[in-house]
């Protein structure tokens, strides 16, 4: 436990602050020579934490591990020994420079392929979420909707909707309309008769005096 928090102690001041001191200086200054020197440096250091955070998990238990790395951090920035540099030059670069044009091919792949795929679920997400708002306003209380006011939040609702409400109701056919009241007719017709027959007296009776 006490070597785990002493080389973590020694890879946080000397492996990251320090150098990151340095390389502000270096720009500040705009000396290339250190620019280069400490870009260098940077790059193995990052191969160095992302070989870390797996030889933490598998190669913890080995005898003098985290003071191997401690004195590997410290030959990196050796300026004696130029650790960063001398890595750099010798496996880095040339690898790198070897696969420069299938690594650039498959980041710009990844980078497609992660715009389609966020564009997809973020259709699907917003789909949901307005079917879900839709649905669960239809189980509203009408009163409910009376005191919102019923025609701007059914209006709100389906702009923010992607389907048809009548779709996501599950209820494609309209509504039958309600027929008209029988009683209606029988009414008028009930009314009709009496003037009809009072008409028809009254024409009588003048004819009989006539």
């Amino acid at each position: 436990m006490v070597s785990w928090i002493i080389s973590r102690l020694v890879v946080l001041i000397f492996g990251t602050l320090y150098p990151a001191y340095y390389s502000y200086k270096a720009v500040k200054s705009k000396d290339i020579k250190e620019y280069v020197k400490w870009m260098m440096y940077w790059i193995i250091f990052a191969l160095f934490t992302t070989a870390e955070t797996f030889t933490d998990i598998f190669l913890c238990w080995f005898p003098f591990y985290y003071e191997l790395k401690i004195a590997f951090v410290a030959w990196l920035l050796s300026p004696y020994t130029k650790g960063s540099s001398l890595l750099y030059r010798k496996f880095v670069h040339p690898t790198l420079s070897s696969k420069e044009k299938e690594i650039d091919d498959c980041l710009v792949q990844a980078k497609d392929r992660s715009y389609d795929a966020l564009v997809h679920f973020g259709k699907r997400g917003l789909n949901v979420a307005a079917t879900a708002a839709v649905m669960a306003a239809s189980k509203f209380p009408r009163d409910g909707f009376r005191s919102l006011g019923q025609g701007a939040l059914s209006e709100r609702l389906r702009s923010f909707s992607m389907q048809d409400l009548t779709t996501i109701r599950g209820d494609g056919a309209p509504a039958p309309s309600s027929p008209p009241p029988q009683g209606s007719g029988r009414a008028s017709g009930k009314h009709g008769q009496p003037k009809m027959s009072r008409s028809a007296s009254e024409s009588a009776g003048s004819s009989g005096t006539a």
